[in-house]
């Protein structure tokens, strides 16, 4: 271990080297190192790497961008304290997002935003990255361009959904523009990979005072709804995030949202069954709850057929 330990100290010396050359090549055998050896992680960590990989997310050359992105990836493995505790790396993090569509690399994008999603398993790190505003816009702008790469779009979704788990971050995310580009998405993208991570950050920020307002101008419970009718096609996993947002959405908003709600949700029950019947546990239970507030909510009047779905009711048994 110490002869690699070594071998580490040297090549992280090697990166406030001036010759470019000596830069770039212990950039590339640090990222193969991260990428195979993951007893180095901690040890590049401890030699002072994170500083001079943090400096280089603003480098010019696209391969320096490029490896300093996937060595903070790997090293987020493991070494996630030593990356927050780094200062001045989420600004980093935010110019690279931020030049996303012009001087910053498509594969830097990608490692940035997949770097961000790794740390947000942290719950701590949640309201952290998540008051950081220009990180957040930067990942909306992302996902709202329609040029953007799909993996660029698909890292800044999960990065997303991890900003949307602290509560207090949803309204932040609703005030800077991000129902409006992931309602898009789940209409217009077909990809279900992307649908998916799109629903399953509607379904978080779903539950926040701002979404009555934000999901009215887009129509989103429609959207909802059409994504759970049995025709559409969606994957079980969709279906399931749309369920938890129409949840999240009726939970949060009272009987006045609930009432909205029932008067356009008649065409998702089945879809909602579905989901009761064949879902994963969690789906299932979330799906079982939610016909309760569709169903047995409504007014004496209702003239939805409660028995029909009283299979599905009792899976909460």
């Amino acid at each position: 271990m110490e002869v690699k330990r070594r071998g580490v100290r040297f090549l992280v010396g090697k990166l406030s080297s001036v010759s470019e050359q000596t830069r770039v090549e212990a950039l590339c055998e640090l990222r193969l190192m991260t990428k195979h050896d993951s007893e180095s992680r901690p040890l590049i960590a401890e030699a002072g790497a994170i500083p001079y990989l943090a400096d280089t997310l603003y480098s010019s050359s696209p391969a320096s961008q490029e490896n300093a992105a996937a060595i903070l990836l790997n090293l987020s493995i493991s070494s996630r304290e030593s990356l927050m505790a780094t200062r001045g790396l989420l600004d980093a993090f935010s110019d690279v997002l931020r030049h996303h569509d012009s001087t910053s690399s498509a594969s830097a994008v990608q490692s940035s935003a997949a770097t961000l999603h790794s740390l947000l398993m942290v719950d701590e790190y949640r309201p952290i990255i998540g008051s950081k505003r220009d990180i957040v816009y930067s990942l909306v702008d992302i996902i709202k361009k329609p040029n953007s790469h799909p993996r660029s779009i698909k890292d800044s979704l999960k990065a997303l959904f991890g900003i949307a788990l602290y509560p207090l971050n949803r309204n932040t995310m609703i005030q800077l523009g991000a129902i409006p580009p992931l309602f898009t998405l789940v209409v217009k993208d077909g990809r279900f990979g992307i649908v998916e991570d799109a629903t399953a950050v509607i379904a978080q920020i779903a539950g926040c005072e701002d979404s009555e307002e934000a999901f009215g101008k887009v129509s989103g419970v429609r959207i909802l709804v059409d994504v759970l009718d049995l025709a559409t096609g969606s994957s079980t996993r969709t279906k399931e995030n749309a369920v938890s947002a129409l949840l999240n959405f009726v939970r949060y908003g009272g009987e006045r949202v609930a009432s909205d709600v029932r008067d356009v949700a008649s065409g998702a029950l089945d879809g909602i069954a579905d989901v009761a019947e064949n879902g994963s546990s969690k789906g299932k239970s979330k799906a079982v709850a939610l016909l309760k507030v569709l169903i047995h909510g409504g007014s004496a009047g209702n003239l939805w057929s409660v028995s029909r779905f009283d299979s599905s009711l009792n899976q909460a048994s």
